[in-house]
């Protein structure tokens, strides 16, 4: 038992209230409809999450998978690309540095702002950040990283495991309007991606999550020890995750 003020508390009943004062009704009764304890199949979990997906917009459903990585070390680090097969429900804005006949080609290709040098103070000045992924051939990269301190700790950094520092500009822009998503490990080892919108069909979601699962397998680094995937879960933007078991996914 609790004791608060001279009062005995009950320590369920407790953490209840605790709860449901940090998260909103919806939030409350969507955790209601399954076991947050238990570690579904892939196709369960998928159902359960749309379910819970509530709120009156087209919520977004997320993976999160927790490895054990040591991303500390630059051979556990983990970082890739993958296009999904349904795409994210999201058409990604692309900014292409490039200069001659490569911008001509990003154009064509269908980038959604093509530049050089004299995007650097639009971004590093006057803060403009109205893309969600950067593209850049190789030869750009040095003008592009003056403008690390900004895009790196927003993700936006092109890198070539990514295929976003490419001479083939063209491929680039196309996979990712056609659905490509980058994974790597944040700095609690933890890898955040989304697999599609609660509209999605559940067979939508899990093509999706399996192809997002079978890159993060080919990604293990090699000198790896122990379990790889600790936990995997799926989550809707507003609302609590669905654990998937980890050991069914290998």
């Amino acid at each position: 038992m609790l004791y608060v003020g001279g009062k005995t508390l009950n320590p369920a009943i407790t953490t209840r209230r605790l709860f449901n004062m940090k998260h909103g009704k919806k939030y409350v009764e969507a955790s209601k409809l399954y076991d947050k304890q238990t570690q579904y199949d892939r196709d369960e979990a998928v159902a359960i999450v749309k379910k819970l997906a509530t709120a009156k917009f087209d919520e977004t459903i997320e993976a999160h998978i927790r490895t054990g990585c040591d991303g500390r070390h630059a051979d556990q680090q983990i970082r890739g690309a993958v296009v999904l097969p349904h795409g994210t429900g999201k058409t990604a804005r692309v900014l292409v540095f490039a200069k001659n006949a490569k911008a001509d080609e990003a154009q064509a290709a269908g980038a959604d702002f093509v530049g050089a040098e004299e995007l650097i103070p639009k971004i590093q000045n006057e803060g403009w950040l109205d893309f969600d992924v950067v593209v850049a051939t190789p030869d750009m990269m040095g003008v592009v990283g003056r403008l690390g301190r900004v895009l790196g700790p927003k993700g936006l950094m092109p890198n070539p495991k990514a295929g976003t520092v490419t001479m083939d500009v063209t491929k680039a822009v196309n996979d990712i309007k056609a659905g490509k998503i980058e994974y790597r490990l944040d700095k609690a080892n933890i890898i955040h991606v989304p697999i599609g919108k609660a509209s999605f069909s559940e067979e939508q979601l899990a093509d999706n999550f399996q192809t997002l699962i079978d890159a993060v397998n080919k990604a293990k680094p090699a000198t790896l020890k122990g379990q790889y995937m600790k936990s995997v879960s799926v989550a809707p933007t507003m609302g609590p995750g669905v654990k998937i078991n980890p050991l069914k996914l290998v």
